[in-house]
């Protein structure tokens, strides 16, 4: 499925706090979150859009109001703008290469690249500029878009990508076909499956051949014993 001969050990070397380790005082996809995270010596995962003028921004929501109080999508400001803004915790607005910087060379950090459509070119070509800045760096890219996947496959095949995939309301032989195209259009080296998806004949048959399975997002010791059984390694959340 991949063309890479072997996946890197740095995705199931730790567990990955999922948007960092945030709770009731620190922020999702913050900078204290990613902090408390490399603390525990866990890895990361963290969402990521682009501002209007083209910047890779830290951001799981489509808009601003939820977690910065802002009106607005993320896509209409301009990154100087965003960098204004303040989380609940008191925190900004990461950057990209603000939270690259503190993984240095030896945090393992899951990018998912946040985008839909076909239009993915801009989103991906600003995640890969920012990790060629950082040659070094433990990272991979990921998303629920095969075609952001398919991008790096391309053009930055050199970067670790992942295809996030789960079954939730999505079942059935259209499901299934569908979930077969995007894994034949991606070319993925992992994929990350939804935790209440396992076991499934998908997850089952990858780790069969070799890939690489993680899943999202463990939140219970039930869920850690079946992750156990049926994945690689988790990307969890519990409180910081």
């Amino acid at each position: 499925m991949s063309a890479r001969p072997d996946a890197p050990s740095f995705l199931t070397a730790r567990p990955f706090a999922h948007r960092g380790l945030h709770g009731a005082r620190v922020s999702e996809n913050g900078m204290a979150a990613f902090s408390a995270a490399i603390a525990g010596h866990f890895g990361i995962e963290c969402d990521v859009r682009l501002s209007r003028d083209g910047v890779a921004i830290v951001f799981h929501d489509a808009t601003l109001q939820r977690m910065a109080g802002a009106a607005g999508a993320v896509c209409d400001h301009d990154a100087t703008t965003i960098d204004r803004l303040t989380l609940p915790d008191g925190g900004t607005v990461p950057r990209l290469r603000d939270l690259l910087h503190i993984c240095g060379t030896d945090v393992p950090l899951l990018i998912e690249i946040k985008v839909e459509g076909r239009h993915v070119a801009p989103i991906c070509a600003a995640v890969a500029e920012e990790l060629e800045r950082r040659p070094k760096a433990l990272a991979a890219v990921m998303s629920f878009n095969p075609m952001a996947v398919r991008w790096f496959t391309r053009h930055r095949s050199d970067v670790v990508r992942g295809l996030v995939v789960t079954e939730r309301n999505r079942r059935g032989w259209r499901a299934r076909i569908g979930r077969a195209l995007a894994l034949w259009a991606a070319k993925p080296d992992f994929i990350a499956c939804d935790i209440r998806d396992l076991p499934s004949p998908l997850s089952t048959r990858l780790r069969q051949r070799g890939t690489p399975v993680l899943t999202w997002t463990v939140r219970s010791e039930e869920e850690r014993a079946q992750a156990a059984l049926h994945a690689d390694q988790i990307i969890f959340e519990a409180a910081a």
